[in-house]
């Protein structure tokens, strides 16, 4: 009897969609802002968002950070009565921002604007 030579396939090499295409490496400005008040951090994150739009950037975010929350307590009055105290707190509202490949406009525009008070920004590149 002859001898039968089992045919194969041959053999494809399966690839997946992420792995056909190279991650690309964007540059990115990491925006972040502190404030007390909810409000004003809001409306900051707005015009920051404006100024990304207008020059035709993609922004990912407000990304909302945990808010952060400084609790004291103070005696009262002095040594007598120990037992009467009060209670402050304070909040601080924490927003973040990212804004993919940024152009020298957008750089410009953030270094040119103008927050309220009591909002503290930081920017990495």
């Amino acid at each position: 009897m002859p001898v039968k030579k089992a045919i194969t396939k041959p053999k494809i090499k399966k690839t997946d969609a992420s792995q056909e295409e190279a991650p690309v490496s964007l540059a990115k400005l990491r925006i972040k802002l502190k404030a007390y008040d909810h409000k004003i951090i809001d409306s900051s994150v707005r015009q920051i968002i404006d100024i990304a739009n207008r020059s035709g950037v993609e922004v990912v975010g407000p990304v909302p950070l945990p808010t952060e929350i400084l609790k004291y307590t103070v005696n009262r009055s002095s040594f007598v009565h120990k037992n009467a105290r009060e209670q402050f707190e304070m909040r601080v509202h924490k927003r973040m921002l990212d804004i993919l490949n940024p152009n020298q406009d957008i750089i410009e525009a953030l270094r040119d604007l103008n927050l309220p008070s009591g909002v503290d920004i930081t920017i990495k590149i």
